[in-house]
Order: C-alpha cells, then sequence, then structure tokens
C-alpha cells in the first residue's frame, strides 16, 4: 500500500518521520511543495474567476445614490434625472473603492499568512498490515491530510 500524507513543514513532520522509522518502515519519501512565486492577480478575466467581485457594493451604493439624486433632484437645477446619474455614478464610485480597499487589505492578510513554510507531501510504501499503524502515526504528529491507495507489485493501475 501506499500512503500519502500532506503536512506543515516543521518539527511533527520529523517526528512522523522518525516514528515511521522507529517502527521498521523504511520506504518513505518526502516531497516539499514550492510557494507561489507570482502574486494572485486582482482583477478577474473571462477565463479565471476568484469568485471575489469587486462591484457588489459599489452596485449597492449606486442604486442608493441614484434614489438619493433623483428625489433631490425635483429641487435642484439640473433635474432629477441628471442627479440621478451623478448620484449613481459617485455611488458606484465610493462603493468600487471601498470593495477595492477591504479586497487589498484581506490579500495582504493572506499574503502574510502564506509566509509560513511550504507544505511537505510524504509518501510512504508499506504493507496492509503495517497501513493502519502508518495512518495513526501520521495523524497523530498533525499530517493535514492524508489518502491511501492499494498498489500490487509489478502491475500499473489506472486511475478511474
Amino acid at each position: 500500500m501506499q500512503i500519502f500524507a500532506a503536512f506543515d513543514h516543521n518539527i511533527f513532520l520529523e517526528l512522523a518521520i522518525s516514528k515511521l522509522k522507529e517502527n521498521d518502515i523504511r520506504d518513505i519519501y518526502a516531497v516539499p511543495l514550492d510557494k507561489r512565486k507570482k502574486d494572485m492577480k486582482m482583477f478577474d478575466n473571462i477565463h479565471q474567476s476568484d469568485g471575489i467581485s469587486l462591484i457588489d457594493i459599489g452596485m449597492i451604493f449606486a442604486f442608493l445614490g441614484g434614489t438619493i439624486g433623483a428625489a433631490r433632484g425635483f429641487a435642484m437645477d439640473w433635474g432629477p434625472i441628471n442627479w440621478g446619474l451623478i448620484g449613481a455614478g459617485s455611488g458606484f464610485l465610493v462603493g468600487f473603492a471601498i470593495d477595492l480597499i477591504i479586497n487589498l487589505v484581506k490579500r495582504k492578510k493572506l499574503r502574510v499568512s502564506k509566509n509560513r513554510g511550504p507544505e511537505v507531501i510524504l509518501i510512504v510504501t508499506c504493507t496492509k498490515d503495517q497501513a493502519k499503524q502508518v495512518e495513526r502515526i501520521m495523524w497523530d504528529h498533525l499530517a493535514r491530510g492524508l489518502a491511501a491507495t492499494q498498489t500490487s507489485v509489478g502491475t500499473v493501475q489506472e486511475g478511474t
């Protein structure tokens, strides 16, 4: 069997590897993952989106500004239509600026929180009898995730 586990690069990974070696498991392979080198893009394009919209608050403020501008425009020189459009435009810009500032702060916090060391994938090949023990050791040493596959010697299995 092969057991895959994701660990943070810290002392618990080293303790898990040493515990596996104590239990006479020798086929251990650790692969560190690289960090993201480029920052995430602020604006989405047609092919890729991160699910964060920058116009939500802008649209709400545009509605409020347009309504207030049109209501006040009856008593002003340019009339309700012009003041409604001015209110909608300025409300949208204010809301867009608020949304942009909020998302920039969130992305900065996300960047700071991702500065910890990269994750490490630990691959352990063991017998079926040792699999439960290996899984327990990995969970006890704070594995972030775990997967097990059953392999047979000499044959290649295709994923379904």
